[in-house]
């Protein structure tokens, strides 16, 4: 039979049963209530899961599942793997409004994946049955709360027999710039991506040994593929501890990101960029006295343009609370390759490069571009011509294809789709190659990632990075939100493409929108060489985004053309 993780859990289970697997921060303070799950307890919970979804004959279907903040969604995410049933992770409905964008993509996904049952915490569940009247995409699917299937339903459970090829879970794409399909990830890829991790962030045996297991706190959502197969299952391919609290939580007061690695000292945490901002803006004196982030060995950034500004400012500010420089750790991934593809070495100073450089140069952090790693063994890395699929030498700028075990088998039901993004082949190389859809070039093997194919600008016959506007934008004025700024470009008539940014400013700025419009528009011009055809400015939390926080820079340019932003003050158009 193939190993996968759920013999992982067992062998932790049988082994150490009373080892603390999980740990719940629940109002997300270390002072409040905490819950906890052993091993041991893990593994029958997930044996409980199994053993219902196998009686009901689900075997080789797909399972929905729409969890709250929590622990519950572990076992029922290992149960499934552990009856055969196909994971699908989803972003539950939200208190009584049900958000309308998290019930679209529900709605979406059920669809796709053609789901059979619903697990769901019981409080989901419940608002789910009350949905149903309104959602004709429930009415046929089964809906369960596995908090009410009982530990006695392990002893029901059967092993199943699986392959390397057996899809595992559905990680449906963020749909930052198309609508979200579903990477099937088999039983091989995750266990090969969870190998990579390990091997990439350094958690060998004697660093599990030296931390107490204590490898891992993350507040990150677990049904994006950072969350999930980064902090929640490493810890179980390892055996480890993970202390995992509600990403609302973070985002309500940051700092208890930080208060949780200074009391729980994890080797390992991280998140995109703007988790770093976010934490640099509570960063006061009085908190810094009472961190100690000395444990902090891998600070993993990504999901997201990894800003070396963002990494320098991180680095002095948080320093005398003994956060190291050499922690900082900028990654690359995606959901089409399970997770990870390339990241750096443990304990060296991120490498970054100088637009006008020859070369990488580590400790520059105020250097343009940041070196995201190398790729891990068993994976290639090659930068190819889009159009003609051909590699490009060293240094030149063109899309990031993958190859090796981790690429995923390809896209849930869509063998166009699959074909067109997964069986990519180039002169010269064995094997099929991934197509990222990302930008980038190599530079003495280390990837730097410079943006996303679809979202390119080419403003009169030059190429535009989207995130550099973007970034030029918001350190023009405080008021405009970190992370919260869209650039794109529109058809200009006889004047060609031209370039548009939208961006959410605080509220207690609008009296300030004409003298924010000028700055951006200069910022830009001086930055870029660009004359903006219109800045407008929107009320906070309005830009589109994925359910990972990614700006859907596509959607906002559909709304700005149907005029359907939530606009402050007149747009300002020259």
């Amino acid at each position: 039979m193939v190993h996968t993780l759920v013999d992982s859990l067992t062998a932790h289970a049988s082994r150490h049963p009373d080892r603390t697997a999980y740990r719940y921060l629940v109002t997300g303070d270390c002072d409040g209530e905490t819950r906890e799950i052993s091993y041991g307890q893990l593994a029958r919970r997930t044996r409980a899961v199994a053993a219902w979804l196998q009686e009901r004959g689900l075997t080789g279907s797909r399972a929905m599942l729409l969890y709250p903040p929590g622990l519950e969604f572990v076992s029922a995410f290992l149960g499934c793997l552990a009856a055969g049933v196909v994971a699908v992770p989803g972003v539950p409905p939200q208190g009584r409004s049900h958000n309308h964008r998290a019930l679209t993509r529900m709605k979406r996904l059920i669809a796709d994946a053609d789901a059979k049952i619903i697990l769901g915490g019981r409080e989901v569940v419940e608002s789910l049955g009350q949905l149903a009247g309104h959602l004709p995409e429930l009415d046929d699917i089964a809906r369960k709360a596995t908090e009410d299937i009982p530990d006695e339903a392990a002893d029901d459970w059967l092993p199943t027999s699986l392959s390397a090829d057996s899809v595992a879970f559905l990680q449906y794409t963020s749909g930052s710039t198309s609508a979200p399909r579903g990477v099937m990830v088999t039983h091989a890829n995750l266990l090969d991506n969870e190998r990579l991790v390990t091997e990439r962030m350094g958690h060998s045996p004697d660093v599990l040994a030296e931390y107490g297991h204590e490898m891992f706190v993350s507040w990150l959502p677990v049904y994006h593929d950072m969350g999930l197969i980064g902090p929640v299952l490493n810890t179980v391919h390892l055996g480890a501890t993970a202390t995992l609290f509600s990403p609302l939580h973070f985002l309500q007061r940051p700092e208890r990101w930080l208060e949780a690695v200074t009391r729980y000292r994890p080797h390992t945490s991280g998140g995109p960029n703007f988790a770093y901002e976010l934490c640099l803006k509570h960063a006061t004196p009085a908190l810094l006295d009472r961190l100690d982030l000395s444990s902090w060995k891998v600070a993993f950034n990504g999901a997201e343009p990894v800003r070396a500004a963002t990494l320098r400012r991180f680095a002095d500010t948080f320093a005398p609370a003994g956060f190291a420089r050499r922690a900082l750790y900028p990654c690359y991934g995606l959901a089409e390759a399970t997770l990870m593809v390339t990241g750096g070495s443990v304990h060296t100073e991120p490498v970054l490069l100088r637009a006008e450089d020859d070369g990488p140069h580590a400790g520059a952090l105020d250097a343009a571009a940041v070196g995201c790693g190398r790729p891990g063994p068993g994976l290639t890395v090659t930068i190819a011509d889009p159009e003609h699929e051909t590699e490009l030498p060293e240094g030149e700028t063109g899309e990031i294809w993958v190859g090796g075990a981790g690429v995923a088998k390809g896209y849930w039901r869509n063998a166009l789709a699959t074909r067109r993004t997964f069986r990519a082949t180039l002169p010269g190389h064995e094997g099929r190659f991934l197509r990222t859809g990302d930008l980038g070039f190599l530079r003495d093997g280390e990837l730097f990632v410079t943006g996303r194919l679809k979202d390119l600008l080419v403003i009169d016959g030059r190429n535009h990075y989207p995130q550099d506007l973007e970034l030029s934008a918001e350190l023009s004025h405080p008021a405009l939100r970190p992370g919260c700024t869209a650039a794109f470009a529109v058809d200009g008539g006889t004047e060609g493409e031209q370039p548009v940014v939208v961006a959410e400013v605080a509220p207690d700025a609008e009296g300030e929108a004409e003298k924010i419009t000028d700055q951006v528009r200069s910022a830009i011009g001086e930055a870029h060489g660009l004359s903006l055809r219109e800045v407008v400015l929107v009320r906070p939390g309005t830009i589109p985004k994925t359910s990972s926080g990614k700006i859907q820079r596509r959607a906002t340019r559909a709304a700005y053309l149907d005029g359907t932003l939530a606009v402050i003050g007149t747009p300002d158009r020259r």
